[in-house]
């Protein structure tokens, strides 16, 4: 007889964590950058990003979506918050599959959505910095 799935006992540690946290759970004021992205699953990440000194000073989300996009959108918001710029440009779909350890093969394309909405953010910050006037005349 096959075991049947234990989601608090078969699921790492970060996992769980990155699955029931709400850290990030907000929608920014004024974000120096925003990104939205939709998979073909129909999940949905929205990434708000302040930036200050080259850093990234804050970030949230809106989801919807499943637990597994949560997880993962949550790992986005570990890795970058505090960090460079430059450094969250690097971050890729494998490293948050590894951070979570237990995320299911067949929902690792919420890492791919989170980082696709992760780059459109940090596309868009890069623009607001290079031409701050922009910031004003976009509507989301």
């Amino acid at each position: 007889m096959e075991k049947k799935f234990d989601f608090f006992n078969d699921h790492s540690e970060q996992y769980l964590e990155m699955a029931l946290c709400s850290d990030y759970f907000e929608i920014l004021a004024a974000p120096d950058g925003y990104g939205k992205n939709t998979g073909d699953c129909k999940d949905t990440i929205e990434v708000f990003l302040c930036a200050d000194n080259g850093q990234i000073s804050d970030i949230s989300f809106r989801i919807e979506g499943c637990i597994n996009t949560r997880a993962c959108a949550n790992t986005i918001g570990r890795m970058v918050k505090g960090e460079k710029i430059s450094r969250a440009w690097t971050i890729l779909p494998e490293d948050i599959t590894n951070y979570l350890q237990t995320l299911p093969q067949e929902s690792h394309h919420c890492a791919e959505l989170a980082c696709g909405a992760l780059y459109r953010a940090l596309a868009d910050l890069q623009t607001n910095i290079r031409d701050p006037w922009k910031k004003n005349y976009i509507f989301r």
